[in-house]
């Protein structure tokens, strides 16, 4: 029976040292979706703050800043999939 807990022991810690890629890879795969939702929000921050801009100066029609704001949104979400990916 001493003879077993040693070989049960050795194949608890391979079979954890087996699972540990898997467990790095959600991590990281975790903190890139993190990342990724942080410049999607910091994004649609950025994009209300350039379509109230632009209204205040008056410099364009109200479906031009729109079009300034979903083209702001659209950089962010880009940049989102290139972390994210």
């Amino acid at each position: 029976m001493l003879e077993r807990i040693p070989r049960i022991h050795a194949l608890a810690v391979a079979m954890f040292l087996t699972a540990l890629p898997g467990i790095t890879w959600a991590t990281e795969q975790a903190q890139q979706r993190r990342e990724a939702r942080d410049v999607r929000q910091d994004t649609r921050q950025g994009s209300r703050h350039t379509k109230q801009e632009c209204r205040a100066t008056d410099q364009k029609s109200n479906s031009q800043c729109r079009q300034d704001k979903r083209h702001t949104k659209q950089q962010g979400r880009e940049t989102a999939r290139d972390i994210k990916y």
